[in-house]
């Protein structure tokens, strides 16, 4: 990986301001660090087990645009510990985004693990990929089991990527992990139920 997120990141007027309320000399100290070698098995695992991220790019008159992109878990599929890569998935036709893209292919990604508060952000070069130019990444890229319609393909290339602080992370919880930390609940009411069944039936309380 060619760069640090500090050195991507941290531009002039985000060093003055670091020095002037006095952050500077712990983020130089962060912009000193090793590069990154790609994604650690730590943050491919947490990749994984996304299934929303937020990507932003700018458009040809220098304004910045945020989509949410959702699907099952591990849509964003880590391809090798530099490349990333989806489906893009047809929506509502404005392709701002993809516009975006076509004059300015850099992009950041933000990933939130919101039970965990934990968010990881990412800096990378967007390729787009037409289906019929690679069916093999197309098929790599697939989703067993969902429904939805594809556009094209996206990979991304990181440049650099760094961990955020968790602070102000309000925790959110899907159905699914609300029904699985539950579930020992439901079978304790439904063990109860069945005990006062039983106790009905042998005091000849059942109609």
């Amino acid at each position: 990986m060619a760069k640090n997120f500090a050195e991507i990141g941290f531009s002039s007027a985000a060093k003055k301001l670091q020095e002037q309320f006095g952050s500077r000399a712990n983020y130089a100290r962060m912009e000193s660090q090793t590069m990154y070698e790609g994604l650690s098995k730590y943050e491919q695992h947490f990749i994984a087990q996304r299934d929303s991220f937020y990507m932003a790019t700018v458009g040809e008159n220098g304004f910045p645009y945020i989509q949410h992109r959702g699907g099952p878990k591990g849509f964003l599929k880590v391809l090798d510990a530099n490349r990333l890569g989806f489906i893009d998935f047809k929506g509502n036709m404005q392709y701002i985004s993809v516009g975006n893209m076509a004059t300015n292919n850099k992009v950041a990604l933000f990933l939130v693990d919101y039970p965990n508060k934990k968010r990881l952000k990412i800096y990378a070069k967007a390729e787009i990929v037409a289906l019929k130019d690679n069916p093999a990444l197309h098929h790599l890229l697939d989703l067993d089991g969902y429904k939805f319609r594809p556009e094209r393909l996206m990979v991304l290339h990181i440049e650099a990527y760094d961990w955020n602080c968790p602070q102000h992370i309000t925790p959110r919880f899907t159905i699914e992990e609300i029904e699985e930390v539950l579930q020992p609940q439901y079978q304790h009411i439904k063990n109860l139920e069945a005990e006062v069944a039983d106790l009905k039936a042998k005091l000849g309380l059942i109609e």
